[in-house]
């Protein structure tokens, strides 16, 4: 083995030792990483409801799914998301591999959706381009109500087009899906107008905030110096007041940035969407312009809460990242805190339809022939359950009790020589013996005629 190799071996090895060491005197215990958290099923349940409404709006809206790694290149975030943004600056999980690439855990969407779009050649496809996606993101951020280190965001994206209705369609979209599970949302908004609008805007509000000085704090004064709208997006709430007086961006915004503006407003109108005018709503990230919005649970939590999500028009981003310039827009929404928000409301997913059959054995045979019986009612659209590990019936019967199923068939070892079935009607105790060639259209039969009965 070459010297160098031997070298890095043993390197990596001393480090390995270093931990398993310095975990010896750790609790032998091992537990979640701090801002992480396990989906059990109780939970899993509310994350398939939404993930099946999302699907079913998508599917409706012409929109196809997407997946990108949860790898990228970490220049990928610094050029798109923008160097001075809270994502860059602080919130990234990035590393040099053993090969010696810079790369960077997903931190959200839309980036790598814009690096697949010109990778794969996307503008040659009938324009827009519609795409949404369902998956993790990664963010070292301190760990709070609503804010986990690895997270779940669903988004929409639309590239290819300029037209105030794809800013529109997005927000309806949004609106649609959460105002459809039950939940009270209301949707701020702003116009971000140009680059050129921006750079305007910046020299006022430069101008304002250093009269106030005195009164922002080490991290807004670091922001006036690289850039002042990120004081807009400030949660301090010592700054709340010094923020709302602020300059008002609509007021240096183009013409062709109010046209825009209102196009959406009207159709948003148009739609019953329920909006409020935030002016100082700037969001986080440098690849917006034009319409910008946020996605609140309710007005009253607008000003203190975290919002659900948000998006808006990203026209330079495509370019930015080497492709053509590329209008777009899209959303990106925090899928943990609209299960809190689903939660707290006390909104539960529909309960699933219950088992109507239950199969209960007896024997090591029977066991075996049960698993064959299953998959029979199963592919013959019978709601069927089982415990099959179960080795007493007493315990499976109680089992189909709780499951409150319509009958329970039973395999014993006398039923296995006899090629027959003992079938349990739940509701009165009455059984039958049924030839078990028979059993899956004699239970269907008696479905049918319980359903017509009760219709």
């Amino acid at each position: 083995m070459p010297k160098k190799m031997v070298k890095k071996n043993t390197k990596e090895k001393n480090k390995i030792d270093e931990v398993v060491k310095s975990n010896k005197n750790r609790s032998s215990k091992f537990q979640l990483v701090r801002g992480t958290k396990d989906i059990l099923p109780s939970r899993q349940k509310y994350f398939l409801w939404l993930y099946d409404e999302v699907k079913r709006i998508a599917s409706s809206y012409s929109f196809d799914k997407i997946e990108t790694p949860i790898l990228e290149h970490t220049n990928l975030f610094v050029r798109g998301v923008g160097k001075q943004t809270d994502i860059v600056e602080k919130e990234m999980f990035s590393f040099v591999d053993q090969g010696g690439d810079n790369l960077t855990l997903r931190p959200e969407g839309t980036a790598a959706v814009a690096r697949a779009y010109i990778e794969h050649g996307m503008l040659s496809w009938p324009q827009p381009v519609k795409l949404w996606y369902w998956g993790k993101m990664l963010r070292h951020e301190r760990p709070q109500a609503g804010r986990l280190r690895e997270f779940h965001q669903y988004g929409f994206e639309i590239l290819g087009s300029s037209d105030a209705m794809v800013d529109a369609q997005i927000i309806f979209i949004t609106y649609k899906i959460l105002s459809g599970l039950g939940l009270n949302v209301i949707i701020a908004i702003n116009s971000i107008g140009t680059v050129e609008c921006r750079h305007q805007y910046k020299k006022v509000l430069v101008d304002y905030f250093r009269t106030k000085r005195s009164v922002l704090s080490d991290v807004a004064k670091k922001q006036l110096t690289k850039n002042p709208l990120r004081i807009l997006d400030s949660k301090d709430p010592g700054l709340q007041s010094v923020i709302e007086q602020a300059p008002q961006i609509f007021d240096y915004l183009s013409q062709e940035s109010k046209d825009h503006f209102m196009k959406v407003l009207d159709y948003l109108d148009e739609l019953d969407v329920p909006i409020i005018m935030k002016p100082n709503l700037v969001r986080g990230l440098d690849y917006y312009n034009y319409t910008v919005f946020e996605v609140w649970n309710n007005e009253e939590e607008s000003s203190k809460a975290a919002a659900l999500g948000g998006g808006g028009r990203y026209d330079g981003l495509v370019e930015l990242l080497g492709g053509r310039p590329t209008p777009a827009a899209g959303v990106a929404l925090g899928i943990e805190r609209i299960v809190a928000k689903l939660k707290q409301a006390e909104i539960a997913p529909p309960t699933e339809d219950s088992p109507d059959i239950f199969v209960a054995q007896l024997g090591e045979e029977a066991k075996r022939k049960s698993l064959l019986l299953f998959e029979e009612l199963r592919l013959a659209g019978v709601k069927v359950s089982e415990s099959l590990s179960k080795e007493g019936l007493k315990s499976q019967l109680e089992i189909a009790n709780k499951l409150k199923v319509k009958y329970a068939i039973i395999l014993g070892q006398k039923e296995i020589l006899d090629g027959t079935v003992m079938l349990r009607d739940m509701e009165n105790g009455i059984q039958e013996i049924v030839d078990i060639k028979k059993i899956t259209n004699e239970v269907k039969k008696r479905l049918d005629k319980r359903l017509k009965i009760k219709k």
